[in-house]
């Protein structure tokens, strides 16, 4: 089966996720005990979509998260670069978009808000996704990304990065459709950068207002910015 490298090539990552796209959902609870579902509620509280507005929800998957975003009467679509993987989501009703995180097919200024969910750490260029997030959201407009990160309990983190991360392809044996996929998924969250520096980075891809939330510990964190009027 399909497993990304750390290069993160976009077809490569693409393919990869089209091979664990059946029961991807599935995978994730169990893998996460259930906290996935804690960081959806968290993620969903924090963007605070509202009936009007629209939002992008990049690299979305099966659009698990995409109505969560919905529940409240936004507009929202899910844009991935997997075809699998929105084909897994077909049943959810959100409309679709087979969509390059660094070519985005929206015009400027289109929404009132873009979102990333445990999927900015597959781009092969970050800042320039963020950079192409901008351009497509309003000025005034809001970014929220939920991603893994770093552990604040010292000696957690070390357990994290020396010893869970490793549990994590053994287990996806029983539960995924591609358990290869999860030794490149564990390698690219211990070398994801930690709060701080992803914080600095979405600043530097002209994000303003930015602060982030740790959810779990920190093995989870919510970042928001704002785009500068």
């Amino acid at each position: 089966m399909a497993r990304a490298g750390l290069d993160k090539n976009p077809r490569e990552v693409a393919e990869m996720f089209d091979g664990v796209a059946q029961g991807y959902d599935r995978t994730n609870s169990v893998m996460t005990l259930g906290f996935d579902r804690r960081w959806r509620e968290w993620s969903r509280r924090v963007l605070d979509a509202r009936a009007g507005e629209k939002v992008l929800d990049l690299a979305a998957g099966t659009a698990v998260s995409t109505v969560e975003f919905a529940a409240q009467g936004a507009w929202c679509v899910a844009a991935d670069f997997s075809l699998g993987m929105l084909r897994g989501g077909g049943h959810r009703p959100v409309p679709k978009v087979a969509a390059d995180a660094l070519n985005l097919p929206f015009a400027d200024d289109a929404f009132d808000a873009v979102t990333v969910s445990f999927g900015l750490r597959n781009f092969n260029d970050t800042e320039a996704a963020l950079k192409e997030m901008s351009r497509v959201v309003r000025p005034g407009g809001r970014l929220m990304i939920c991603e893994a990160s770093t552990p604040v309990f010292g000696p957690f983190r070390w357990v994290y990065k020396k010893h869970l991360l490793k549990i994590l392809p053994f287990v996806a044996k029983f539960v995924s459709s591609n358990p290869e996929a999860y030794h490149y998924l564990a390698e690219s969250m211990r070398e994801w950068p930690d709060q701080r520096t992803l914080a600095e980075k979405i600043a530097r891809s002209g994000w303003e207002d930015v602060a982030w939330f740790n959810l779990t510990g920190g093995l989870v964190a919510l970042h928001r910015a704002t785009k500068p009027l």
